[in-house]
This record gives C-alpha cells, sequence and structure tokens, in this order.
C-alpha cells in the first residue's frame, strides 16, 4: 500500500482496570491492531486510518499542523472506556504525505478506502487537512459506482472554492466536477456553515451545485427539531451516506486547535444531536474527522472533544 505505515508504539496504551473486572475495558484493549495494511481480513469491522496530511492545509493559505492530527487524536482515544460497537474498531495505520506531492497522497488514501470499502468494512479517517474529502469521497465513489452517495459535511466552510490546484478549501468542488464527468448526482448538504466565512462567489457555487445549506445561526436549540428533519429529508433520498466533520464547526471555547477557529460555530452537545440520527440510519458508510491541529491545542481540549466525537460515532453506529 503506497504511502502506508503503522501508527507508533506507545499510541494504544492507557489505564488497565481488569483487576477490578473482565468487562473493564477501554478502547485500546479492544482495538484490533493488525501488523500490516490486510482489511480482507476484517469483514464488517470499522477501518480506522488516518491521513497525515495538511499539504492542502498549507496551499490554503491555513495554519500548518494537522498532520500530527491522526495519531493525537488516538492517544486522546485509546484510553476511553470501550463500549458497545468499540470492538469492531481494527486499526489499519496511516497514509504520510510527502511534502508537495498532495495528489500522490490522496490518491494513496482513496485506494485505501476503495479497498476497506470492497472488502466489506466501513471507514472512519481521521485527518489531516479538509482535502482528505476529496480522497475518502473519491474511495467511496468508486467502491459504490450505481449508489446514489450523499455528502454530509459538518462544517463552517462550503468548501468549493475554484483554485488552480486541490487545496484544503477545493475537495467538495472537485468531487462534484467528478460526479459531473461520471454523469453521477452530487448530493451535497453543508451543516454549521458560517455566512462569515463564505465570500458571495462560494454562495453562488453553491446554488449552482444545488448544494443545501444549513447555517450556523440556524443550528440553534429552538430550531434543532427542524434541522434534525431536513437532515432525516436528505438521508431519505440516499443510497449511502458519507459523512465528514470538519472540526472548525465546532466553537472556538471548545475546539481551538483548528486551521480557522469558530467564533460562533455549534456546540457539540447540539453537534452530537445531529451526527445521532445519521449514525443510527443504516446508511452511514464512511467517516472523517479533520482539521485538528495539535500545535494550537490548548491542555489537551481539542484532542479530547475530537476522540469523544469519535467514540461517540463509533458507539451509535455499531451499538
Amino acid at each position: 500500500m503506497n504511502l502506508w505505515h503503522l501508527v507508533s508504539e506507545n499510541i494504544w496504551q492507557g489505564r488497565n482496570d481488569l483487576a477490578e473486572a473482565n468487562n473493564a475495558l477501554r478502547i485500546f484493549q479492544t482495538i484490533k491492531q493488525p501488523d500490516s495494511f490486510v482489511p480482507e481480513q476484517f469483514p464488517n469491522h470499522i477501518a480506522l486510518l488516518g491521513f497525515e496530511c495538511d499539504e492542502g492545509v498549507k496551499l490554503n493559505q491555513g495554519r500548518p499542523g494537522a498532520k500530527l492530527g491522526p495519531e493525537y487524536l488516538r492517544q486522546s482515544l485509546a484510553n476511553m472506556a470501550s463500549h458497545d460497537g468499540h470492538e469492531w474498531l481494527v486499526e489499519l495505520g496511516n497514509i504520510r504525505a510527502n511534502a508537495g506531492q498532495l495528489s500522490e497522497a490522496q490518491n494513496a488514501l482513496s485506494d485505501a478506502v476503495y479497498r476497506c470499502q470492497t472488502q466489506k468494512l466501513r471507514t472512519l479517517i481521521l485527518g489531516g487537512g479538509h482535502e482528505t474529502a476529496f480522497a475518502h469521497g473519491m474511495g467511496i465513489y468508486r467502491a459504490f459506482p450505481t449508489q446514489r452517495v450523499g455528502i454530509i459535511n459538518f462544517d463552517a466552510h462550503l468548501d468549493l472554492r475554484n483554485a488552480p490546484q486541490a487545496t484544503s478549501g477545493t475537495p467538495f468542488r472537485q468531487l462534484a466536477d467528478f460526479c459531473h464527468q461520471q454523469q453521477r448526482p452530487f448530493d451535497y448538504t453543508c451543516i454549521g456553515a458560517s455566512r462569515a466565512s463564505n465570500t458571495q462567489a462560494l454562495l453562488d457555487e453553491a446554488k449552482h451545485l444545488n448544494v443545501r445549506i444549513i447555517w450556523d445561526t440556524h443550528c440553534s436549540e429552538l430550531m434543532l427539531g427542524k434541522v434534525q428533519q431536513q437532515l432525516q429529508d436528505v438521508i431519505d433520498q440516499v443510497d449511502i451516506v458519507y459523512m465528514t466533520i470538519d472540526l472548525d464547526v465546532l466553537p472556538m471555547w471548545q475546539m481551538p486547535s483548528v486551521s480557522a477557529p469558530a467564533a460562533l460555530g455549534v456546540p457539540l452537545e447540539r453537534l452530537l444531536a445531529l451526527i445521532e440520527p445519521v449514525c443510527l440510519s443504516g446508511k452511514l458508510q464512511a467517516v472523517d474527522l479533520v482539521e485538528l491541529n495539535p500545535l494550537y491545542d490548548i491542555q489537551g481540549m481539542g484532542g479530547k472533544t475530537a476522540a469523544r466525537l469519535a467514540w461517540q460515532v463509533v458507539h451509535w453506529w455499531n451499538g
């Protein structure tokens, strides 16, 4: 597998409570850890993969450091309690980008996702910048060539930029172009977008591509039920769901460790209420969490928040 390597040896460790009871288990004790990339040995599992890449963030004039995100997030996840669903996690290592070689890294991740999905594994990708989404999405489209794929993106940004080269701001424009070339529907919903962070040019592009936008200001407690119904309508119209979570959708007081912290954002408890029905839909096939940048974390706050999101997704996904 091109650009693939194992995670660091000291990542999956934590507190051992087995002296109390044989079911006092934590993630590091239940996750499966093969020593090579062998998805065919784990059908029906959730493949955990890291994408050590922030080349797209750099090209998008963002703050580099997200390439450190996958192992940083794993460290916070490792010591969390293992409950229903977590035993289906299998550690399948990282794709590591070479400097200045974004396309090479995206192709490698797309191939890894395709191989997992065609071996009947779902994929949970830890980014990396949001350039992760183009690679992850391409792997999904390739694995399900005849099915309607619905992209649900929780993000402050639409990431539909027109640019001379791929960046962390172009993934959904790239996927839209691919769908157009293949004469496939491009079904994209962005939830938690900030009008203050998206230019009119991006809104025009979203309108042209029939993108559904649910603004951060509409994700209030009072409007939560309406947003949940909008999400359900999206899920009902597609065969497969690919959910991508840009951690900058969270407010900066919960998620300081991203390239572009959000002044408003969608708080974690509300975000979880929106994610839950997606996880329980029976159509969710792929998830990623992106843009975690350990260089800007404060007392581990961002890492713990991202890990709780990942923990909850897996619990609902298989619980």
